[in-house]
Formats: structure tokens, sequence, C-alpha cells
């Protein structure tokens, strides 16, 4: 075989398994191989444990020579966000302030899927402490770069997982989006994310950031996100948010396209600023679901500006995961999650509860808008990857990550599914990502929507 297993997606090395042509050991081999080429210049992998993953190569293996694969995603190779529980695993949240050496003996809800279904798990990804801000760095692990250019971010806050997948290091990767952590950096590093509808995925513990926080796919083509979901979305009951569990195969339908739909597009979410590369890139992708058969309209959901709504969300949920540390501890901690969650503690109940009544207006008037559209298209961000190392792009005025993420954090409010797909590149080599969003438990037509835009402009990614 000629081309990198590592680069293969997740669909074409379960066939080449069950065909004999590729073994899991082989693939896994070629995974490790790259993680240990690429990961010392980007950071993805916080922990690689490559005697593990290996073992469960061989079993699987065994497995495929009798034709008698475990589940849906055996010996495909996997990570994790270090978020995550993962049983033998510490699961350090990018912070000193976790005891590594306390046991570690449970599996969240999808790393349990996944073992479940044969997938092979490489480690753990970079996130920024706690998962707190849109880009990838933390005083545990330094900072995460960008596959396509690594003096620039990758973002966050599933950047080690987005730039683990970009590169080749592992088909498949678990993200976590709380504001845009999957959307961001599959946006910056060309790679498909989809953050499905609040719930479709069930989660332990759940985030300390709350009901805003969704877990989710990330990978290289959309039947890979489609494959994976079905796996991630089966049920769990430590999950009290969780959905019914419908048994979706949202491999099924896939390939339906666009044809008939009616489809909004808002270039600017009402009136954000944007990058003038960005703008055109985005508006040549709106333009491909007109050939594809959609009805596209320009039209802003005209939604009230929710960033104090977010705001009050993310700084409380801040708070409340700072509030019984000591003061040694918070000396470790990154200073911009203390900032915010001082901000936050400051927050009276009454400012919570308009808070969450902002919310569930956002949500209701988004609920009315999916009447008249089936799908709603905006930029996933509205500016290329900026440097590496900081929160924020320097001399724009900015103060916080979600000052230039006013295109992913509205859906977190709203608990619909969205997906960041790679729609070109700028004039310095760096992607740009289209948003679809959908309705609410509409993640079987944001999937199908992406990969009608996937076949008429296949994804590529960075020559490393």
């Amino acid at each position: 075989m000629s081309e990198d297993p590592a680069l293969l997606p997740a669909t074409t090395l379960l066939k080449l398994y069950r065909e004999g042509e590729l073994s899991p050991v082989e693939a896994t081999k070629a995974v490790l191989d790259r993680i240990e080429r690429h990961n010392p210049a980007l950071n993805a992998f916080n922990l690689v444990d490559a005697d593990s993953a290996l073992a469960e190569a061989r079993k699987s293996e065994e497995r495929w020579q009798i034709q008698a694969p475990r589940g849906r995603l055996d010996g495909v190779p996997t990570s994790i966000k270090d978020l995550i529980l993962t049983a033998g695993w510490p699961t350090l949240r990018g912070s000193k302030t976790v005891d590594s050496n306390r046991p570690w003996d449970e599996d969240a809800p999808v790393v349990a899927r996944l073992k479940e279904h044969g997938a092979i798990l490489l480690g753990k990804t970079a996130t920024p402490e706690f998962g707190w801000k849109g880009v990838t760095d933390s005083p545990l692990t330094g900072i995460t770069r960008n596959p396509w250019n690594s003096e620039r971010t990758p973002g966050g806050s599933s950047g080690g997982a987005a730039a683990a997948v970009a590169s080749g290091m592992g088909a498949l990767a678990i993200g976590t989006d709380g504001g845009g952590s999957i959307r961001i950096p599959a946006g910056f590093t060309g790679v498909f994310g989809h953050k499905p509808t609040f719930g479709r995925v069930a989660a332990y513990p759940l985030s300390p950031f709350g009901t805003v926080s969704h877990t989710g796919p990330m990978t290289r083509t959309v039947g890979d996100a489609a494959l994976m979901l079905t796996v991630l979305a089966e049920p769990d009951p430590r999950d009290w948010y969780a959905l019914p569990y419908d048994g979706a195969d949202y491999s099924n339908g896939l390939e339906d396209g666009v044809e008939g739909l009616k489809i909004a597009y808002s270039p600017t979410l009402g009136g954000h600023k944007v990058d003038p590369e960005i703008a055109r890139l985005v508006a040549e992708a709106a333009k491909r679901f007109e050939a594809l058969g959609a009805i596209v309209e320009e039209r802003d959901p005209e939604l009230p500006d929710c960033a104090a709504t977010f705001r009050i969300h993310w700084y409380a949920g801040a708070a409340n995961l700072l509030r019984g540390f000591t003061e040694a501890q918070k000396a470790e901690i990154d200073p911009g999650l203390v900032e915010i969650a001082a901000e936050g503690a400051r927050f009276s109940l009454m400012d919570y509860l308009a808070a969450v009544s902002a919310r569930e207006a956002l949500g209701v008037a988004m609920n009315l808008f999916h009447q008249s559209y089936d799908l709603l298209l905006t930029p996933s961000l509205p500016i290329p990857a900026f440097a590496a190392g900081v929160e924020y792009p320097p001399d724009q005025g900015q103060d916080r990550w979600f000052d230039w993420t006013p295109f992913s954090y509205p859906f977190n409010l709203t608990r619909q599914p969205a997906a960041s797909v790679p729609c070109g590149l700028t004039k310095e080599g760096l992607p740009a990502g289209l948003q679809i969003v959908g309705p609410l438990y509409g993640d079987a037509l944001v999937l199908r929507a992406a990969r009608a835009y996937e076949k008429v402009a296949p994804f590529i990614l960075p020559a490393l």
C-alpha cells in the first residue's frame, strides 16, 4: 500500500482491515511514528501510551483475522482530550493542581463506548487549563501549535485534538465544546468538528462550565464523524441530562444531499466584523449549496447580543470550579482563569437567573427561526489563526477569548448541533471554516449537509 496508513480515514482503515490488506498493528505503528516525528513541534499530546496502543492493536488484529471485530471502530487509532476520564491514565486537565497519583480507575461515557467498539486509544491531547479558553496552552503542558504554521495557534480548547487529527496523529479524536472548543480548532486547523445537540452524547462528570458544554467527534472526514457519533451517542446512565437513546446510525442518509433544503446564510450574524479573506471563502462555500440544489437566502436570525449571557454562564462556572482552591493553588493556575473566576464570583443570583432567562429566549428565537430554515450557515470564525501562546489577537481591542468567537458560543447557549467544515485557505495558507448550524436534534441533517459540501470541495491536509 503506497499511502501512509496514518492519513487514511477510519472508514477506509476498516475496509482495509476487513479485506485483509492492512492490519491494525500496521496502522497504529504508522500513527505512532507520526506522533514521534511531529508531536515534539506541535505539542498535541501530553500523554502517549505506545505500549498499550500496540497491545490493543495486536488484539484487534487477531479479531480481524477471524472476521470478528469487536464493534464499529475496531482497530482505529483515536485520541482522548485530557479533560475526559480514562481508566489507567491521569486526567490532569492542563493543571498543576490535579494530583496525578490519585486512582484513575474510571472511564467517562465516551471512552467506555470507544473501548467497547475496539478503538485503539493512543493517549491524551492537550487542553488549556480546565478547558477555559479558545486557545491551547496551559501552565502544565505549555503551548500547542498549529500544523499549518507552528507559529500560530490551533485554537482551543480542543486544540491538541485538532492538531493531532490534522497532522495524521490518529484518525479520530474526542473533543469538548463549551463555547466553540470543537469548532474553533477545527476551523483553525482545517479538520471537521461536530458539536452534537446537547445531551446527544453522554457526559460524566459534567463540565464545570455546566450545560453549555458538549462532547463530540473531530475527524478528517464527515463520514468518520458520522461513524464516531453513532458510537458516542450510545447511552450511559451517569448523564442525568442525556437524551433518550434513539439507536440512530448517523451514516444512514449521509449521502442524501441538500436538494430542496432551505438554508439561511448569515455572513456576520448580526454585524460582527469578519476578515475579508475569511468572508470571501465562506461566501463562496455558501454559494456551493445553491449549486447542490438548496435554496440559500442571506438572512440573519436577528438574535440579541448574547455575549453578556454567555459571559455570566462561563464566568460563574469558573467561579464554582475554583471556589474550593487555596490561594497557593490559585498561584499555580493560568492567571486568566483566576481573573474570570473572580469576576464570576461577583455575579449575584439574580444576575445568573436573568442570564438563564435570556438563554431561554435565545433558544426559543432559534427554534422559531428553524421553522423557516432547515439550516443556518455562518463563518466558523471571523479571523484566521493568530499567534500561538496568547488568548486573543494583539492590537484588536479585545480582552477575552470570546471577543473573537462570536459565531460559536451562541449555539452552545441554544444547545443546537453545529459543525465546522473546512472551506479553503487564505493567501497565507491558513484554513477557513464554514459553520453549519442545525435545529435541535438535527445532527443527522448537519452531517448530511457537511457531507454534501465535502463531496464537491474535499478537505485538504497540511503538508507535513
